[in-house]
C-alpha cells in the first residue's frame, strides 16, 4: 500500500513537471512571435538631404538650401521610424558634408530601396513666386522646368572628371537633356503616385501654396533603380516663404506632410501586392513572334532598346526577361542595364521598341558603341 502511495505520487509529480514545462515552452513561443513578422514586408526608404558641405545650393537672404534640406530630412526620417514600424530609415548624410550627385542615387541602388526621397528648397529670380512642388524624371516639358533641372544638375561641376563621370553629361547644356527625352522611367507611375500624395498633403494639411506635380532630367532621380521623388519645398528666394522655411515650426510640418503622404502610399501599394500577375505572365508568349534583324557587329554604332535595368548583374536568360532570348548587358555607373535588339537604323528600333511594348512598356531605344552607351543625339548626328 505504502509503495503504491509512493509510486503514484511521484507519477503525478512528474506528470506536473511536465505540465510546467510545456507551460515554459509555449509562454516562450508566444513572447518570441509577434504579429506579421513573416508576411509583412519591410519598407527600405532613402532620405536623401541635398547638397551640403562646399555646395550650399540655392542661397536666400538668411539661409542656405543644405541647411534647410538635412533639417527636413531628418525630421522626415524621424517622423517614419517612430510612426511606422515596417520601415527602415537610411540617409545618404545626416550631416553638413559634400556628396557628389551620383552616389546619393549610387548609395540607394545598392541598399535595394524601395523608395528615394530627395529634399530641396528652390531658388528662382522672381521673389514674389512661392510654394511647393515635387518632380519625378521625366523630360521637361518647358524651359522654367529646364531651368530647376539644371539649376540642380550644376552641382557636378564641383566634382573633378566630372564629365568622364556622368559619360559626358553637361549640366548647363541644353542639348545634354534630350537624352531623358528618350528616356521613360521603368517606376514612373509608382513615382507619380507618391509625389501626387506629396502634393496633396501640403495643400490639404499643411496649407501650402500647390505648384503640382512635375517633371525634368534630374541625375539624381534617372539613375536610381526604384521610386523616386525630388521635393522641392519652398522658394528660398520668397522672404515669407524663407522665413517659413527656417522655422521649427515650419520644418515640422513639411515634414509631417511628406511623412503622411509616404505612409498612405506605402498602405496603397502594400494593399496591391497580392494582386494576380496572371495577365503578365499571358504576354509573354508574346515575345516569340517577336524577330530581330539588321544586326551589325558591336564594334559599329547600334541601335537597341534597354528593356531594364538592376543594381545586380542578372544571368542572361529568357526567364529573367518575360521570354526575351536574345539580350545583351551594358555596366554603366554601377549599374547593369539590360538591352536588346540590333539596328543600324534608329526608325527600325522604333518600330521594334513598339513591339516590345507589350511586354515591357517602359522600354526606350538608346545608341551602343563597343558596349557602352552613347548619347543618343550624338549617336543621331553621326548618322
Amino acid at each position: 500500500m505504502g509503495s503504491d502511495y509512493k509510486n503514484g505520487k511521484e507519477r503525478t509529480n512528474y506528470i506536473y513537471m511536465l505540465k510546467l514545462l510545456f507551460a515554459a515552452i509555449l509562454m516562450f513561443i508566444i513572447s518570441a512571435w509577434q504579429p506579421g513578422d513573416t508576411n509583412e514586408k519591410s519598407w527600405v526608404i532613402v532620405i536623401d538631404a541635398g547638397h551640403g558641405g562646399k555646395d550650399p545650393g540655392a542661397v536666400g537672404t538668411n539661409s542656405k538650401e543644405k541647411n534647410i534640406a538635412l533639417s527636413i530630412a531628418l525630421k522626415t526620417g524621424e517622423y517614419l521610424q517612430q510612426n511606422l514600424k515596417n520601415v527602415k530609415i537610411l540617409y545618404t548624410r545626416k550631416t553638413d558634408v559634400f556628396i557628389e550627385l551620383r552616389d546619393r542615387p549610387e548609395f540607394a541602388n545598392k541598399n535595394n530601396a524601395d523608395l528615394f526621397i530627395s529634399i530641396h528648397a528652390n531658388w528662382i529670380s522672381k521673389n514674389s513666386i512661392k510654394g511647393a512642388e515635387t518632380w519625378i524624371m521625366g523630360p521637361a516639358q518647358d524651359e522654367q522646368n529646364l531651368e530647376v533641372a539644371m539649376k540642380e544638375n550644376e552641382v557636378i561641376l564641383l566634382e573633378d572628371d566630372f564629365s568622364t563621370k556622368y559619360e559626358g553629361f553637361d549640366p548647363k547644356s541644353p542639348e545634354s537633356y534630350i537624352m531623358f527625352t528618350v528616356m521613360q522611367n521603368t517606376f514612373q507611375k509608382q513615382s507619380t503616385l507618391l509625389a501626387s500624395s506629396i502634393q496633396s498633403q501640403f495643400k490639404n494639411r499643411v496649407g501650402r501654396i500647390d505648384r503640382g506635380v512635375k517633371q525634368a532630367g534630374f541625375w539624381v532621380l534617372y539613375m536610381t533603380t526604384m521610386p523616386s521623388v525630388l521635393v522641392e519645398t519652398g522658394f528660398i528666394t520668397n522672404p515669407e516663404e524663407e522665413k517659413y522655411l527656417v522655422s521649427n515650426e515650419g520644418q515640422d510640418f513639411i515634414a509631417s506632410a511628406i511623412y503622411r503622404a509616404t505612409r498612405d502610399y506605402i498602405n496603397e501599394i502594400d494593399k496591391k501586392t497580392n494582386i494576380s500577375t496572371s495577365v503578365e505572365k499571358e504576354q509573354v508568349s508574346v515575345t516569340d513572334s517577336l524577330v530581330i534583324e539588321n544586326s551589325s557587329p558591336a564594334d559599329e554604332l547600334q541601335f537597341m532598346i534597354q528593356i531594364a535595368t538592376s543594381a545586380e548583374k542578372k544571368a542572361l536568360i529568357a526567364d529573367n526577361f518575360k521570354g526575351i532570348k536574345e539580350v545583351i548587358e551594358i555596366p554603366s555607373q554601377n549599374l547593369f542595364r539590360y538591352a536588346t535588339g540590333s539596328f543600324v537604323n534608329y526608325s527600325q528600333a522604333a518600330e521594334y521598341r513598339k513591339k516590345l511594348e507589350v511586354i515591357y512598356p517602359d522600354a526606350f531605344v538608346i545608341a551602343v558603341k563597343n558596349n557602352k552607351i552613347l548619347p543618343l543625339q550624338d549617336a543621331l548626328n553621326l548618322k
